[in-house]
């Protein structure tokens, strides 16, 4: 269902037009434009990103473990799920993943830039996208599971954003999140991405609770790198002009091959029921009951 972020009416039809105050998106390059005021800029990400970000191969480590460790939890807690949204989706490097093991899932994506959904119309053909804030879902009870990799630290307002999640989200599905963890990992590479916070097990599992939402999983990942991320902190640190975050993921392709196999290792240890205390990531899902 529809809801218009005028009047806060609830219709359904095949347009936006509000039956009751007439207002209606704008539209960019084909896209509805929710919130046009931060389409094109914002202090948290830098759209400038988006395009490395986009030639990264499915192949890098780091792309192919969301991304899989996603398909996982859906295959897992949401088998019958029909329609799946991706908040900020950027240049569509999950949803591809998903079109490709979940063909038949309806497929939705929103992200705050404009120039991010033409990058994912191209990689996901068929993908309904729009642009939107995450503090103002215009949707009630439409989506079996809405994922949100990686963009919840991005947002001050976070209580705000899962409460529309509940609101968005049908009864009996859910929401897949991940968010960097542990504070003492906190570095340029997070203030560089724009990052409000890095989040403890603890402070995420009461949030989503609050919410309303049903805890089925929470696990860390990027466990077994742990220790080098450690030993990191201590090199001395580029300044945040001089620092690159997507450079972290143009490795070698030894390395690659290394960092995919623990990678492989981990999901295994997942996938058998294990639940990994500490890790430089924290996934967690959860049923809309």
């Amino acid at each position: 269902m529809k809801v218009c972020l005028s009047c806060e009416r609830r219709f359904r039809a095949d347009n936006w037009t509000c039956p009751s105050c007439g207002w209606a998106p704008s539209f960019d390059r084909g896209h509805p434009v929710f919130a046009p005021g931060l389409s094109n800029a914002s202090v948290d990400f830098r759209p400038a990103f988006l395009g490395p970000l986009a030639e990264i191969g499915p192949g890098n480590f780091w792309l192919e473990n969301r991304s899989r460790l996603l398909a996982w939890a859906l295959g897992t807690y949401f088998p019958d799920a029909h329609h799946f949204l991706e908040l900020g989706c950027g240049p569509g490097l999950m949803l591809s993943g998903v079109q490709k093991k979940f063909p038949q899932l309806m497929l939705s994506g929103s992200d705050i830039f404009c120039d991010a959904l033409s990058y994912a119309e191209a990689k996901v053909p068929g993908v309904t996208l729009f642009q939107m804030d995450a503090r103002h879902i215009p949707f009630e009870d439409e989506f079996d599971v809405i994922g949100a990799l990686d963009v919840l630290e991005h947002i001050e307002e976070d209580d705000m954003v899962l409460a529309q999640m509940f609101r968005a989200t049908r009864r009996g599905g859910g929401i897949i999140v991940v968010v960097p963890q542990h504070a003492f990992l906190w570095s340029v590479h997070d203030a560089s991405l724009g990052h409000r916070r890095r989040y403890s097990r603890e402070e995420l599992v009461e949030k989503v609770k609050r919410a309303g939402f049903t805890i089925l999983c929470v696990t860390s990942f990027h466990s077994l790198l742990l220790p080098f991320r450690l030993l990191s902190r201590k090199r001395k640190s580029k300044t945040l002009d001089e620092y690159d975050p997507i450079a972290i993921l143009k490795v070698g392709k030894l390395t690659n091959v290394i960092l995919r196999g623990i990678a492989g290792i981990e999901r295994a240890i997942i996938k058998s029921g294990i639940r990994l205390p500490a890790g430089g990531s924290l996934l967690v899902v959860a049923r809309h009951h």
